[in-house]
This record gives structure tokens, sequence and C-alpha cells, in this order.
């Protein structure tokens, strides 16, 4: 069953740090988020594998926008 892993708040995709079927433990930086001038990191809040993303580097992004799906 795939989950998605979103974006906690609006802001310009930095730099995804993860590719398609790469695996990730709980807490890993997987996606890099630029918000009002701030790099925040989105951590994995479960471990899975890649299944496709959703989102490209430089593309902006609302709060609760699906940045990848994993399983």
């Amino acid at each position: 069953m795939s989950r998605n892993i979103q974006s906690p708040m609006a802001g310009t995709i930095f730099k995804i740090e993860v590719a398609e079927g790469d695996e990730f433990d709980f807490g890993d930086v997987v996606v890099i988020l630029e918000s009002m001038k701030m790099e925040i990191n989105i951590e994995a809040d479960d471990a899975g594998t890649v299944e496709k993303i959703l989102v490209t580097e430089g593309q902006s992004v609302d709060a609760g926008t699906p940045l990848f799906s994993f399983t």
C-alpha cells in the first residue's frame, strides 16, 4: 500500500535528496524545502522505498502537497 510524504508548509522545492527506488529510514532527510528564505529539512516519518517522486526542484508547493509516494 502506497503512502505519501507531504509538504508541511508552503515553499519551493530546493533539493530532492532521494530518487525513485531508493530506500530510506525514519528521520532521513528526503527533501529540502525553501520557505521564508530558510532551508527546511523534510524528514521521513517512516521507513520505506520511494515509489514515485511527484514534484521537481524549483517547484512551488502548498502545505499538504504530496512530495512523493512510498511503500
